[in-house]
């Protein structure tokens, strides 16, 4: 049966949950454990081809022809695996559909409710999905920020799909910040306590946390994690910043973040194979010549459009 893991972040946007989900489909790849990976996405567009790139990004067009969200580019350059429209899913979309479904009578008469018509929705995209492409792992983006109001049937639906699944094959994961402040010269654990209290405030107990620094921990900060937000030590994961973010899958191997994946899952634990991604980061490193590459586009105001 396919195992799911849902990626939820907090503190602030543009966390890296994107990088982080397909990071670790490549780790599990790397193991020979077949992938794919969703974005659940909370805006109320029905897709973001009509979307002002300056705000979002590029579209990524996938095999199908379906204008996406640019981090299911990552998906498939991080994984070498196709992804569809079925890959992408958003509130506007999922609305679209309840409404569809309600004007057509498929409900009867009941009063269309967000509990539980549209969190049934949600779900059923993700099993979809799962039974499309039937991979070992499916890995599930949240989009957006915890505390995001857009969010809450996302949440809530995936809250509840640990019920319907068994516990054994959900996994949740949070990324989280932890801010360095020059003037007391530490590393702050606050915001990432205040994230997962409010995060089990909705009914979720994340099981592995990765923590976002732009320096190395310090001695015993994990454990602090740990105690604070109930979570095991070796389930806190450093996710320093990079150069590259093609650093970050041997960066969060290094972590034991597919280990500790594996073993939660209760699923075999399996020898990477990371040749051909540490060839490509040194590569990255140490390149044999100088190169000058114009990339000519319209949306050169946000650094993520392309």
């Amino acid at each position: 049966m396919t195992k799911f893991v849902f990626i939820t972040g907090g503190v602030v946007s543009s966390i890296g949950k994107g990088i982080v989900a397909a990071s670790l489909g490549r780790l599990l790849k790397s193991r020979n454990y077949s992938v794919s990976i969703l974005k659940l996405d909370p805006y109320i567009n029905v897709d973001p081809g009509t979307m002002s790139p300056y705000q979002h990004g590029e579209v990524f067009v996938t095999s199908d022809g379906a204008e996406t969200d640019l981090d299911l580019g990552h998906y498939e350059r991080f994984t070498d695996t196709s992804v569809s429209r079925l890959n992408s899913v958003t509130t506007g979309s999922i609305y679209q559909a309840v409404i569809n479904k309600e004007r057509r009578g498929d409900y009867q008469g009941g009063t269309v409710q967000v509990i539980p018509h549209i969190t049934n929705e949600i779900k059923q995209r993700i099993h979809r999905v799962a039974q499309n492409s039937n991979p070992d792992v499916l890995i599930t983006e949240i989009g957006g920020t915890l505390g995001d109001i857009e969010s809450l049937p996302f949440l809530e639906a995936i809250r509840q799909f640990r019920k319907d699944v068994g516990r054994n094959h959900v996994l949740y994961m949070h990324v989280t910040l932890l801010p360095w402040i020059p003037a007391a010269g530490e590393i702050k654990t606050k915001p990432t306590q205040h994230s997962v209290k409010e995060l089990r405030a909705i009914g979720i107990q994340p099981d592995i946390l990765i923590c976002r620094c732009d320096r190395p921990f310090p001695t015993g900060l994990k454990d602090k994690i740990s105690a604070f937000c109930d979570v095991a030590v070796e389930s806190v994961i450093s996710a320093q910043d990079a150069s590259s973010i093609y650093e970050v899958p041997l960066m969060l191997e290094k972590e034991g973040l597919a280990q500790q994946t594996l073993e939660l899952f209760q699923m075999e634990q399996r020898e990477p194979d990371l040749t051909h991604w540490q060839r490509l980061v040194d590569r990255l490193h140490n390149p044999t010549h100088h190169l000058e590459i114009a990339i000519v586009g319209k949306y050169i105001k946000l650094t993520d459009a392309y």
